[in-house]
């Protein structure tokens, strides 16, 4: 088991005991009473059976990896800050319960916040979550917030409704930790422009370890970078009355390591046709199961967390890969042959192809014209609908063609001038932007990377990252072929 009693720890509290956890890439974690309360809740240990990578294991297998210990990593990379910057209590305030000195409950409230920041994960990560993000169910609803139905919201909701012995609520109340700042710092919305940086931005605790730890399981080197090294060169600066966490020049080219890792990561793995098939067809498919009342509803889920956290323990990978089996053996499935054989394909990790022509192209796009990624997210949309078209004519009934072309692109680097456009503080200083890296030059002044004169990623990644996929059934792909729609030297 991952959480033992911690033997020879000595306790804050004579009744108190610690607990430790051994992680694969930072060794021994050690955890407080009310980190130990949440994760043995059902509500934590229901991201053991939710695979970090959705359907990447496919292709890298042993990318089994969960959301369990992704999100003690993020916890544990965000104590790492706190102590790099010197805003972290001592570990016997720390481990001790009723130690709530406005200082010590900072650091708990940010390593809780870590810690939880996937508690509404759904099933196989985000692959299912743009599922429920279209179809809207509480987002449409008459009377509603108009809420996105994401898994920040749900985590959200599960930090801030679950006022009974064993919820969330319940506990961090027992402890005396405020739920709705937890619930502010899950979404990055805390009055601590410090902790929200640590938490979200271009070079944060939850990005410190997916990149760690997804190389470690794919066998891939993408992720790699000196973390003890990043982690050294943290350091708070004071800008307008606010502490703000900048990295020390020093550090650059390990920074710039950090983000080229990313941006490969993203490209090679994220986005790769061959890996991302798999979640594109089972978003499709989860779609599908939505409209036809086969699976748990948004709103089905909200009442489950308010009143049956068992239940909601088994929303879950496994839960959608036997509905998925169950439909596909019963015959539901057999009026649409389409969706048949897609639920084919992700249940024997088979079939389906990537289309590749010049249209679908990966691109890099600069950063401050706007308007570069509506030119070519159009001409590849436009050529997902002529395909989309010959198909409906000339293609068979179990023939699809689905599309995954991002209207949004990736940024890795913030330039300037889209910090300016789009500052999440309303101010005019872009220092005290949540997002951007800030470094802390030798002569006391603070810059955006993107603004550091010796920097490479200032000058390569002042761009967007544009990577359409669209993939279709075996049989459409050959008629597509054939016919000329699509040319095979890209393939």
């Amino acid at each position: 088991m991952d959480v033992a009693n911690s033997e020879g720890l000595k306790a804050s509290q004579p009744n108190q005991k610690n607990h430790v956890i051994y992680d694969p890439i930072y060794g021994f974690i050690k955890l407080n009473p009310i980190e130990f309360e949440i994760i043995s809740s059902p509500f934590y240990q229901r991201l053991r059976w939710i695979k970090q990578l959705g359907f990447s294991c496919y292709v890298f297998p042993g990318a089994e990896h969960s959301r369990f210990h992704h999100s003690i990593g993020v916890m544990f990379n965000a104590h790492k800050i706190l102590e790099s910057c010197g805003r972290a209590v001592s570990e016997k305030e720390l481990m001790d319960a009723s130690c709530l000195t406005p200082e010590c409950v900072y650091h708990k409230s940010l390593r809780l916040a870590a810690l939880m920041h996937d508690l509404g994960t759904f099933m196989f990560s985000h692959t299912t979550e743009m599922a429920y993000i279209e179809y809207g169910e509480t987002t449409k609803a008459k009377g509603g917030k108009g809420l996105p139905d994401d898994h920040e919201n749900l985590g959200a909701f599960i930090i801030k409704n679950t006022d009974y012995p064993g919820g969330i609520t319940y506990i961090l109340k027992k402890y005396g930790i405020n739920p709705q700042r937890i619930s502010d710092l899950v979404k990055g919305v805390d009055e601590s422009i410090l902790a929200n940086q640590i938490l979200h931005s271009e070079v944060d605790c939850d990005r410190m370890d997916y990149l760690l730890r997804d190389a470690h399981y794919t066998g891939l080197s993408y992720g790699s970078y000196d973390r003890d090294y990043l982690l050294y060169h943290f350091q708070v600066k004071r800008v307008d009355n606010h502490d703000i966490l900048t990295i020390r020049h020093n550090a650059l080219h390990c920074v710039e390591d950090f983000l080229t890792s990313r941006f490969s990561w993203y490209s090679q793995v994220i986005r790769s046709p061959r890996g991302a098939k798999f979640d594109s067809i089972a978003e499709r498919v989860c779609y599908y199961l939505l409209e036809k009342g086969f699976i748990y509803k948004y709103s089905e889920l909200l009442e489950m967390i308010e009143k049956d956290p068992m239940k909601f323990y088994g929303f879950n990978d496994n839960y959608f890969m036997t509905l998925v089996h169950k439909h596909y053996n019963n015959g539901d499935l057999d009026k649409n042959p389409k969706i048949k054989d897609m639920a084919r394909v992700i249940l024997l990790a088979s079939g389906g192809k990537a289309i590749r022509c010049e249209e679908f192209k990966s691109r890099l796009l600069s950063q401050d014209d706007p308007q570069a990624l509506e030119r070519y997210y159009k001409r590849a949309h436009a050529k997902f609908l002529e395909i989309e078209e010959f198909l409906k004519k000339k293609g068979g009934p179990s023939d699809w063609v689905i599309s995954d072309i991002p209207k949004k692109s990736i940024m890795f680097v913030k330039s300037p001038k889209n910090v300016a456009r789009g500052s999440t503080t309303g101010k005019h200083n872009i220092l005290l932007d949540r997002d951007p890296v800030k470094m802390a030059m030798e002569n006391g002044e603070i810059k955006l990377l993107a603004d550091v004169e010796n920097s490479l990623i200032s000058r390569l990644f002042n761009s967007n990252n544009f990577i359409p996929n669209v993939y279709c059934s075996t049989s459409a792909y050959e008629l597509l072929l054939a016919e000329g729609v699509i040319d095979g030297s890209f393939s």
